[in-house]
């Protein structure tokens, strides 16, 4: 990722495309086109780019965590729209940034061909990162918003007809099939220098997550939940468990991470998400444990706290490494809590502040133990499950799963499991929905504020809106159902 400070003005350019621009361009401007790919080195530059913007669009607790129950508002921060369900038509969260991520691996795709590759192998590279990113951007568009506009070709001139939103359906096999080509075209199994950039086991691991969630969320079946465990093993494989849990974030591209996001000093243009669950110096002036808080002069912000529901989780049992390798809470000589940081991904120490540059992982080899076993689970196979779940309980501390071994007892086992050992890890939220899909679990009693909006008389549907603006701007999409009153 070095080359990315030497692409700031192609970044710049690449803002002008990216509108909110994607999906209801009128004045496109045509800095890209066929002048612009005269080289593979080029191409290499706009791939570069276009990882900065894959990073900036995933540098959030926002989506695919705030909405869970693992936070409340911490001590500068009474808490953000979406973890309060406050989400309507009017206070929606905007999709451009994943639709400017996928515009700009859409013009890697098509105009990769405009350039001469001596090695075959250097071209099939680039093309299988592009389609592994547009994958994980449109699974998650899928998982937040549901239908949407399936954009496959770039946008490059106001004639290019307007999109509605597709069934999902057809976006999750358009996610399965960018995902089969990607795989078909990485030149070898390894990883790029780094584990930053998208690799064929990277893919593996998306394909398994997408698998579990067409099973799970949208009733895909048993032969979901076989590939599931198929693409799992093929994902883990060249990866393994760190011995100590606490490793896992304080070796960058350590042996259990799969797929990270590079985000070290100096060549990242702001922090990463975790600064949002660190508290500022002024917070822990009087704690006794000064030495152990991670905590900042600047740049810190405490929107969150560790919730209730997630402290009990968490210290279910004793002896679980994960609660001290999650958060810490800093105290005064009388015991009394002066607020909590984050300790799994604490950032690095200067002499003057701390730079929160900790790679966020994407998947890691625990992951697809766990993916594995809650596929095992869904299809009744409760001693191959908990055989998986056991590999990961033994390295937190707590020994082999001793509880009740029917299916139901083993897969809500499996769903605390994840929640203690990937917090803060953007996993939550999804996780709830698929098991809430399938009938396990009802999210609008267990999430705090989507019950006290239903108890008050209102049901927040679990898809996201769309913005009055972006409808005002594409008449060919259609709201959210469910937020015609809201």
């Amino acid at each position: 990722m070095k080359k990315i400070n030497k692409i700031a003005l192609a970044l710049g350019l690449m803002a002008l495309c990216s509108c909110n621009g994607l999906l209801d361009v009128k004045n496109p401007s045509g800095i890209y086109g066929s002048d612009y790919w005269a080289n593979k080195d080029e191409v290499f530059s706009y791939l570069l780019g276009t990882y900065t913007v894959f990073r900036s669009t995933l540098n959030t607790m926002e989506y695919l965590e705030a909405r869970g129950d693992e936070f409340e508002p911490g001590l500068e921060d009474a808490g953000t729209n979406m973890w309060a369900q406050n989400i309507s038509s009017t206070t929606a969260f905007s999709w451009a940034s994943y639709y400017t991520t996928i515009q700009h691996c859409n013009m890697i795709i098509k105009h990769i061909e405009d350039v001469k590759y001596s090695l075959a192998s250097e071209k099939d590279q680039v093309l299988a990162e592009a389609y592994t990113m547009r994958a994980m951007m449109y699974f998650n568009i899928v998982r937040l918003w549901g239908k949407c506009p399936l954009e496959l070709i770039p946008t490059e001139g106001s004639s290019k007809e307007l999109s509605g939103r597709a069934p999902i359906a057809d976006v999750m096999n358009q996610i399965f099939a960018d995902l089969e080509t990607a795989v078909s075209l990485f030149p070898s199994n390894d990883w790029p220098v780094g584990k930053s950039r998208a690799s064929k086991r990277g893919a593996y691991a998306l394909m398994a997550d997408a698998y579990l969630w067409r099973a799970k969320a949208l009733g895909g079946g048993d032969a979901d939940l076989n590939n599931v465990v198929r693409y799992a093993d093929l994902a883990a494989e060249g990866s393994s468990l760190e011995e100590s849990f606490s490793s896992i974030y304080g070796t960058r591209n350590g042996k259990e991470v799969i797929w990270s996001i590079y985000y070290g000093y100096p060549e990242t243009s702001g922090d990463s998400y975790t600064h949002f669950m660190t508290l500022r110096d002024v917070f822990v002036e009087k704690a006794v444990n000064k030495d152990e808080v991670p905590y900042a002069k600047s740049g810190a912000r405490s929107r969150y706290t560790p919730s209730a529901a997630f402290r009990a989780l968490v210290s279910k049992y004793q002896g679980d490494v994960r609660e001290k390798g999650s958060f810490i809470d800093a105290v005064n000589d009388k015991g009394v809590v002066l607020g909590t940081s984050q300790v799994k991904m604490p950032g690095t120490k200067t002499s003057t502040n701390v730079i929160f540059d900790n790679d966020n992982v994407l998947y890691r080899h625990a992951e697809m133990i766990l993916f594995k076993a809650e596929a095992y689970a869904a299809l009744g196979q409760t001693d191959a499950a908990i055989e998986e779940l056991n590999k990961v309980r033994r390295r937190a501390g707590i020994g082999n799963y001793a509880g009740a071994k029917d299916k139901t007892s083993v897969e809500l086992e499996i769903l605390d499991e994840r929640g203690r050992e990937f917090f803060l890890e953007n996993k939550r939220w999804p996780d709830l929905l698929r098991f809430h899909y399938e009938g396990l679990i009802d999210v609008y009693q267990i999430i705090p504020k989507l019950k006290e909006r239903k108890d008050a008389g209102t049901v927040v549907p679990l898809y996201l809106p769309i913005p009055i603006t972006e409808i005002g701007l594409n008449h060919k999409l259609e709201q959210t159902e469910g937020y015609e009153e809201l």
